[in-house]
Protein backbone atom coordinates (compact mmCIF):
# COMPACT_ATOMS: atom_id res chain seq x y z
CA UNK A 1 0.00 0.00 0.00
CA UNK A 2 1.46 3.16 -0.69
CA UNK A 3 1.98 5.96 1.74
CA UNK A 4 -0.19 6.94 4.67
CA UNK A 5 -2.45 9.22 5.98
CA UNK A 6 -6.20 9.28 5.29
CA UNK A 7 -8.60 10.48 2.36
CA UNK A 8 -9.30 13.95 4.08
CA UNK A 9 -11.16 14.99 0.85
CA UNK A 10 -8.41 15.62 -1.72
CA UNK A 11 -8.51 12.13 -3.71
CA UNK A 12 -12.42 12.85 -3.93
CA UNK A 13 -13.99 13.59 -7.65
CA UNK A 14 -15.13 16.63 -8.30
CA UNK A 15 -19.03 16.34 -7.46
CA UNK A 16 -21.57 16.81 -10.44
CA UNK A 17 -23.46 19.02 -7.68
CA UNK A 18 -20.13 21.58 -7.34
CA UNK A 19 -19.41 21.59 -11.40
CA UNK A 20 -21.28 20.38 -14.18
CA UNK A 21 -20.06 17.22 -15.67
CA UNK A 22 -19.76 19.44 -18.65
CA UNK A 23 -17.19 22.15 -17.02
CA UNK A 24 -13.45 22.38 -15.83
CA UNK A 25 -10.49 20.72 -17.16
CA UNK A 26 -11.09 16.71 -17.97
CA UNK A 27 -9.30 14.02 -15.66
CA UNK A 28 -9.98 10.21 -15.32
CA UNK A 29 -13.35 10.50 -13.35
CA UNK A 30 -12.57 14.07 -12.01
CA UNK A 31 -10.06 12.68 -9.86
CA UNK A 32 -6.95 15.12 -8.60
CA UNK A 33 -4.17 14.84 -11.36
CA UNK A 34 -0.70 14.07 -9.09
CA UNK A 35 2.04 13.67 -11.28
CA UNK A 36 5.63 12.48 -9.69
CA UNK A 37 6.39 15.69 -8.12
CA UNK A 38 3.13 16.63 -7.06
CA UNK A 39 3.50 16.23 -2.64
CA UNK A 40 0.58 13.50 -2.41
CA UNK A 41 2.00 11.52 -5.05
CA UNK A 42 3.37 9.26 -2.47
CA UNK A 43 -0.06 8.54 -1.00
CA UNK A 44 -1.56 7.18 -4.08
CA UNK A 45 -2.75 4.12 -3.94
CA UNK A 46 -4.28 3.26 -7.63
CA UNK A 47 -3.12 5.77 -10.47
CA UNK A 48 -5.14 6.08 -13.23
CA UNK A 49 -2.86 6.56 -15.79
CA UNK A 50 -3.04 7.45 -19.89
CA UNK A 51 -1.22 5.70 -22.45
CA UNK A 52 -1.89 7.87 -25.84
CA UNK A 53 0.43 5.40 -28.32
CA UNK A 54 -0.90 3.30 -31.07
CA UNK A 55 2.94 2.60 -32.74
CA UNK A 56 2.24 -1.10 -32.25
CA UNK A 57 -0.89 -1.09 -34.67
CA UNK A 58 -0.48 -3.27 -37.73
CA UNK A 59 -4.12 -1.80 -39.60
CA UNK A 60 -6.37 0.70 -38.37
CA UNK A 61 -4.42 3.35 -36.51
CA UNK A 62 -5.99 5.65 -33.88
CA UNK A 63 -5.93 4.40 -30.16
CA UNK A 64 -3.57 6.86 -29.41
CA UNK A 65 -6.25 9.40 -28.96
CA UNK A 66 -8.07 7.30 -26.70
CA UNK A 67 -6.90 8.43 -23.54
CA UNK A 68 -7.98 11.65 -23.87
CA UNK A 69 -11.27 10.75 -25.22
CA UNK A 70 -11.67 8.69 -22.43
CA UNK A 71 -11.13 10.99 -19.80
CA UNK A 72 -13.42 13.29 -21.44
CA UNK A 73 -16.27 10.96 -21.29
CA UNK A 74 -15.24 9.73 -17.88
CA UNK A 75 -16.95 12.77 -16.38
CA UNK A 76 -20.10 11.13 -16.35
CA UNK A 77 -18.75 8.68 -13.94
CA UNK A 78 -20.12 8.89 -10.36
CA UNK A 79 -18.90 7.71 -7.02
CA UNK A 80 -20.60 4.51 -6.46
CA UNK A 81 -21.13 1.37 -8.15
CA UNK A 82 -24.94 1.27 -8.84
CA UNK A 83 -24.75 -2.67 -9.37
CA UNK A 84 -22.32 -3.97 -6.30
CA UNK A 85 -22.98 -0.51 -4.28
CA UNK A 86 -18.90 -0.31 -3.69
CA UNK A 87 -17.75 3.55 -3.79
CA UNK A 88 -14.36 2.72 -4.75
CA UNK A 89 -12.65 6.47 -3.74
CA UNK A 90 -13.94 6.16 -0.25
CA UNK A 91 -11.91 2.37 0.03
CA UNK A 92 -8.19 3.78 -1.87
CA UNK A 93 -6.91 6.81 -2.56
CA UNK A 94 -6.77 7.18 -6.58
CA UNK A 95 -5.68 10.16 -8.57
CA UNK A 96 -4.71 10.88 -12.57
CA UNK A 97 -1.44 10.38 -13.16
CA UNK A 98 -1.14 11.85 -16.11
CA UNK A 99 0.04 10.54 -19.33
CA UNK A 100 3.02 8.51 -20.51
CA UNK A 101 5.04 10.98 -23.00
CA UNK A 102 5.61 8.21 -25.62
CA UNK A 103 8.11 8.64 -29.08
CA UNK A 104 5.90 9.01 -31.61
CA UNK A 105 8.58 8.04 -34.22
CA UNK A 106 10.62 5.34 -32.31
CA UNK A 107 8.73 1.99 -31.33
CA UNK A 108 11.74 0.81 -29.18
CA UNK A 109 12.31 4.01 -27.47
CA UNK A 110 8.58 4.14 -26.56
CA UNK A 111 8.37 0.78 -25.04
CA UNK A 112 11.29 1.74 -22.94
CA UNK A 113 9.40 5.10 -21.85
CA UNK A 114 6.53 3.36 -20.39
CA UNK A 115 8.54 1.02 -18.94
CA UNK A 116 10.14 3.72 -16.81
CA UNK A 117 7.09 5.47 -16.13
CA UNK A 118 5.42 2.58 -14.29
CA UNK A 119 8.47 1.50 -12.79
CA UNK A 120 8.17 4.63 -10.81
CA UNK A 121 4.42 3.74 -10.40
CA UNK A 122 4.96 0.56 -9.03
CA UNK A 123 8.17 1.35 -6.95
CA UNK A 124 5.87 3.97 -5.29
CA UNK A 125 3.53 0.83 -4.27
CA UNK A 126 0.82 2.27 -6.57
CA UNK A 127 -1.53 -0.16 -8.41
CA UNK A 128 -1.71 1.50 -11.91
CA UNK A 129 -5.11 1.45 -13.78
CA UNK A 130 -4.32 2.08 -17.52
CA UNK A 131 -6.42 3.36 -20.47
CA UNK A 132 -4.67 3.02 -23.95
CA UNK A 133 -3.69 2.97 -26.90
CA UNK A 134 -2.81 0.12 -28.63
CA UNK A 135 -2.27 -3.45 -27.02
CA UNK A 136 1.87 -3.21 -27.69
CA UNK A 137 1.44 -0.70 -24.48
CA UNK A 138 0.23 -3.84 -21.92
CA UNK A 139 4.35 -4.78 -22.35
CA UNK A 140 5.87 -2.36 -20.70
CA UNK A 141 3.82 -2.33 -18.31
CA UNK A 142 3.58 -5.84 -17.12
CA UNK A 143 7.56 -5.36 -17.24
CA UNK A 144 7.36 -3.09 -14.33
CA UNK A 145 4.22 -4.82 -12.76
CA UNK A 146 5.94 -8.02 -13.09
CA UNK A 147 9.50 -7.39 -12.77
CA UNK A 148 10.10 -8.98 -9.35
CA UNK A 149 7.95 -11.83 -10.07
CA UNK A 150 5.55 -13.59 -12.87
CA UNK A 151 2.01 -12.63 -12.31
CA UNK A 152 -1.08 -14.79 -13.45
CA UNK A 153 -2.88 -12.58 -16.79
CA UNK A 154 -6.99 -12.70 -17.42
CA UNK A 155 -7.36 -11.28 -20.94
CA UNK A 156 -10.65 -10.09 -22.28
CA UNK A 157 -9.91 -10.02 -26.54
CA UNK A 158 -11.36 -11.60 -29.82
CA UNK A 159 -7.47 -11.83 -30.43
CA UNK A 160 -5.00 -14.00 -28.84
CA UNK A 161 -1.80 -11.60 -29.19
CA UNK A 162 0.46 -14.68 -29.15
CA UNK A 163 1.63 -14.22 -32.55
CA UNK A 164 5.41 -14.15 -33.07
CA UNK A 165 6.46 -12.13 -36.11
CA UNK A 166 5.21 -10.01 -38.41
CA UNK A 167 6.70 -9.45 -42.19
CA UNK A 168 9.42 -11.46 -41.31
CA UNK A 169 11.12 -8.74 -39.16
CA UNK A 170 8.56 -7.11 -36.10
CA UNK A 171 8.27 -8.93 -33.16
CA UNK A 172 7.30 -5.54 -31.34
CA UNK A 173 3.04 -4.96 -32.17
CA UNK A 174 -0.32 -5.16 -31.15
CA UNK A 175 -0.34 -8.32 -32.39
CA UNK A 176 2.48 -10.02 -30.51
CA UNK A 177 2.22 -8.73 -26.87
CA UNK A 178 1.87 -11.67 -24.78
CA UNK A 179 4.31 -14.18 -26.74
CA UNK A 180 7.33 -11.80 -25.81
CA UNK A 181 5.58 -11.64 -22.06
CA UNK A 182 5.32 -15.21 -21.77
CA UNK A 183 9.30 -15.65 -23.25
CA UNK A 184 10.42 -12.48 -20.83
CA UNK A 185 8.72 -14.99 -17.81
CA UNK A 186 6.59 -11.57 -17.06
CA UNK A 187 3.49 -13.92 -17.11
CA UNK A 188 2.98 -17.65 -15.60
CA UNK A 189 1.10 -19.50 -18.29
CA UNK A 190 -0.38 -21.65 -16.55
CA UNK A 191 -2.20 -19.13 -14.59
CA UNK A 192 -3.54 -16.94 -17.78
CA UNK A 193 -6.22 -17.02 -19.43
CA UNK A 194 -7.81 -15.35 -22.56
CA UNK A 195 -11.76 -15.05 -22.90
CA UNK A 196 -13.60 -14.16 -26.19
CA UNK A 197 -11.41 -15.53 -29.41
CA UNK A 198 -13.12 -15.27 -32.64
CA UNK A 199 -13.13 -14.21 -36.00
CA UNK A 200 -10.92 -15.23 -38.98
CA UNK A 201 -7.42 -16.27 -38.73
CA UNK A 202 -3.79 -16.48 -40.15
CA UNK A 203 -3.31 -19.83 -38.92
CA UNK A 204 -2.93 -21.77 -35.72
CA UNK A 205 0.21 -20.35 -34.39
CA UNK A 206 -0.81 -18.37 -31.54
CA UNK A 207 -3.24 -21.32 -30.42
CA UNK A 208 -0.66 -24.15 -30.45
CA UNK A 209 2.05 -21.70 -28.60
CA UNK A 210 -0.88 -21.34 -26.03
CA UNK A 211 -1.19 -25.31 -25.58
CA UNK A 212 2.20 -26.02 -25.67
CA UNK A 213 2.69 -23.44 -22.86
CA UNK A 214 -0.15 -24.18 -21.02
CA UNK A 215 -2.79 -20.90 -21.41
CA UNK A 216 -6.25 -21.40 -21.54
CA UNK A 217 -7.96 -20.12 -24.54
CA UNK A 218 -12.34 -20.14 -24.09
CA UNK A 219 -13.17 -19.03 -27.95
CA UNK A 220 -16.27 -16.99 -28.23
CA UNK A 221 -18.83 -19.96 -28.78
CA UNK A 222 -17.47 -21.43 -25.46
CA UNK A 223 -18.44 -18.07 -23.92
CA UNK A 224 -21.76 -17.99 -25.18
CA UNK A 225 -22.44 -21.63 -24.36
CA UNK A 226 -21.65 -21.15 -20.68
CA UNK A 227 -22.46 -17.59 -19.81
CA UNK A 228 -20.09 -14.98 -18.03
CA UNK A 229 -20.34 -16.25 -14.34
CA UNK A 230 -19.55 -19.87 -15.17
CA UNK A 231 -16.54 -18.90 -17.14
CA UNK A 232 -15.77 -15.75 -14.87
CA UNK A 233 -15.52 -18.91 -12.21
CA UNK A 234 -12.78 -20.60 -14.20
CA UNK A 235 -10.94 -17.89 -14.71
CA UNK A 236 -10.57 -17.07 -10.97
CA UNK A 237 -9.32 -20.66 -10.61
CA UNK A 238 -7.03 -20.26 -13.08
CA UNK A 239 -5.54 -17.11 -11.67
CA UNK A 240 -5.88 -18.21 -7.95
CA UNK A 241 -4.92 -16.07 -4.89
CA UNK A 242 -1.85 -14.72 -6.34
CA UNK A 243 -0.98 -11.40 -8.34
CA UNK A 244 -2.83 -10.99 -11.30
CA UNK A 245 -2.86 -8.39 -14.45
CA UNK A 246 -6.29 -8.09 -16.31
CA UNK A 247 -5.84 -6.35 -19.62
CA UNK A 248 -9.12 -5.65 -21.15
CA UNK A 249 -9.23 -5.45 -25.12
CA UNK A 250 -12.56 -3.22 -26.03
CA UNK A 251 -12.65 -5.55 -29.21
CA UNK A 252 -13.71 -8.33 -26.75
CA UNK A 253 -17.23 -6.65 -26.80
CA UNK A 254 -19.07 -6.95 -30.30
CA UNK A 255 -18.70 -3.95 -32.35
CA UNK A 256 -22.63 -3.28 -32.46
CA UNK A 257 -21.43 -1.98 -29.00
CA UNK A 258 -18.26 -1.19 -29.68
CA UNK A 259 -17.57 0.19 -32.90
CA UNK A 260 -14.49 2.53 -32.24
CA UNK A 261 -11.65 0.29 -32.44
CA UNK A 262 -9.30 -0.99 -34.92
CA UNK A 263 -9.74 -4.61 -35.44
CA UNK A 264 -13.59 -5.17 -34.92
CA UNK A 265 -14.56 -8.66 -34.69
CA UNK A 266 -18.02 -9.71 -35.07
CA UNK A 267 -20.18 -12.16 -32.71
CA UNK A 268 -19.25 -10.68 -30.00
CA UNK A 269 -20.16 -10.22 -25.76
CA UNK A 270 -23.17 -7.17 -25.44
CA UNK A 271 -22.06 -4.54 -23.45
CA UNK A 272 -24.50 -6.06 -20.39
CA UNK A 273 -22.19 -8.70 -20.42
CA UNK A 274 -18.94 -6.82 -20.72
CA UNK A 275 -20.00 -5.42 -17.00
CA UNK A 276 -20.63 -8.75 -16.07
CA UNK A 277 -16.74 -10.32 -17.11
CA UNK A 278 -15.49 -6.85 -15.26
CA UNK A 279 -17.76 -7.77 -12.12
CA UNK A 280 -16.55 -11.38 -12.32
CA UNK A 281 -13.02 -9.83 -11.27
CA UNK A 282 -14.09 -9.19 -7.70
CA UNK A 283 -12.22 -11.01 -5.44
CA UNK A 284 -8.96 -11.17 -7.38
CA UNK A 285 -5.36 -9.31 -6.68
CA UNK A 286 -5.28 -7.63 -9.32
CA UNK A 287 -1.78 -5.52 -8.96
CA UNK A 288 -2.45 -3.93 -12.45
CA UNK A 289 -5.22 -3.27 -15.22
CA UNK A 290 -5.62 -1.33 -18.15
CA UNK A 291 -8.62 -0.91 -20.87
CA UNK A 292 -7.18 -0.67 -24.44
CA UNK A 293 -7.44 -0.42 -28.18
CA UNK A 294 -10.49 2.68 -28.02
CA UNK A 295 -9.88 4.35 -30.88
CA UNK A 296 -12.01 7.65 -31.57
CA UNK A 297 -11.61 7.91 -35.23
CA UNK A 298 -14.21 5.33 -35.90
CA UNK A 299 -16.47 6.07 -33.06
CA UNK A 300 -16.05 10.23 -32.80
CA UNK A 301 -19.64 9.97 -31.22
CA UNK A 302 -17.93 8.48 -27.69
CA UNK A 303 -20.16 5.54 -27.31
CA UNK A 304 -17.15 3.18 -27.23
CA UNK A 305 -15.01 5.23 -24.97
CA UNK A 306 -18.14 5.65 -22.61
CA UNK A 307 -18.36 1.58 -22.61
CA UNK A 308 -14.63 1.37 -21.95
CA UNK A 309 -14.50 3.58 -19.31
CA UNK A 310 -17.67 2.35 -17.70
CA UNK A 311 -14.98 -1.16 -17.86
CA UNK A 312 -12.56 0.75 -15.87
CA UNK A 313 -14.74 2.18 -13.52
CA UNK A 314 -15.89 -1.96 -12.34
CA UNK A 315 -12.13 -2.75 -12.58
CA UNK A 316 -11.29 0.10 -10.30
CA UNK A 317 -13.78 -1.26 -8.08
CA UNK A 318 -12.47 -4.23 -7.84
CA UNK A 319 -8.89 -2.58 -7.11
CA UNK A 320 -10.37 -0.73 -4.28
CA UNK A 321 -12.04 -3.42 -2.43
CA UNK A 322 -8.62 -5.39 -2.53
CA UNK A 323 -6.64 -2.08 -1.31
CA UNK A 324 -9.13 -1.83 1.74
CA UNK A 325 -8.95 -5.39 2.40
CA UNK A 326 -4.92 -5.36 2.80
Amino acid sequence: MAGTGTNDGFFTPVSGFDLPRFAGIPTFMRLPHVPFDHPRFPQVQIGLIGAPWDGGTTNRPGPRHGPRQLRDLSTMIRAQNGATWVAPFELARCADLGDVAPNPGDLMDSLARMEAFYDRVVAAGIRPLTGGGDHLCTLPILRAVAKARPVGMIQFDSHTDLNDIYFGTSRYNHGTPFRRAVEEGLIDPKRYVIIGIRGTAYGREDWDFAASVGIRIIPIGEFHARGPDDVMAEAREIVGAGPVYVTYDIDFVDPTFAPGTGTPEVGGPNSWQALQVARGLRGLDVVGADLVEVSPPFDASGGTAWLGISLMFEMLCVMAERVAGG
